[in-house]
């Protein structure tokens, strides 16, 4: 997984062990064990005698992945706007509206902590719902997810959507607007999705 997040394998590249061995510097029986949880996250298909595949996201792959997520995450937001205290909203709440203003001034990289923000609000969401099973099948699609933007260049304004959108969904749980919240996290799902494709 770090070979191909860190681009020295390439998305949808075919290798053979042999190459894997002296690309990432391992043993070969512990490349084989990894691999095979691999193929089982959906990351590799292994083809006997014709090498390992890596994935490379496509439209069906980032629809399927946004998919899933909207059924998880809308559930998830309608129990994190029911119990997540008023107090651990505001506080996320303004650390957005604190990184807006930021974004406004440039002259650093925005990136790390765009990425931490998505995962205290994605991550609380999906914590709210106190579901091991969900926890593990989440670990997945942010894998999925981490491949599908790979490729994708955050500009200004996209990260400055995307904070707005999350602001939405934020104030709607502050407000305890269950359904509001709901409409909100499918909307941002959906916009999600839609940048991925290039729409």
């Amino acid at each position: 997984m770090d070979g191909l997040f860190q681009r020295r394998i390439a998305a949808g590249a075919y290798m053979s062990q042999g190459e894997l061995v002296e690309l990432l510097g391992v043993p070969i029986q512990p490349l084989r064990d990894a691999l095979r949880v691999l193929e089982v996250e959906g990351l590799v298909k292994i083809h006997p005698r014709a090498g390992i595949e890596f994935i490379k996201a496509d439209m069906d792959l980032i629809r399927s992945t946004y998919q899933f997520r909207m059924i998880i995450e809308c559930e998830a937001v309608h129990r994190y706007a029911e119990r997540t205290s008023i107090e651990e909203i505001e506080v996320l709440l303004a650390d957005h509206h604190e990184f807006i203003e930021e974004m406004e001034g440039n002259g650093f990289d925005p990136l790390p902590r765009l990425h931490e923000l998505e995962h205290r609000l994605h991550g609380g969401l999906i914590g709210s719902l106190a579901n091991p099973l969900i926890e593990s099948t989440t670990k997945r699609l942010q894998n999925y997810t981490s491949l599908i933007l790979m490729d994708r260049r955050e500009t200004t304004p996209l990260i400055n959507r995307t904070l707005k959108e999350h602001v939405k969904i934020l104030e709607a749980c502050r407000d305890r607007n269950v359904e509001l919240a709901t409409s909100e996290m499918l909307a941002h799902l959906n916009s999600a999705m839609h940048r991925a494709m290039g729409l």
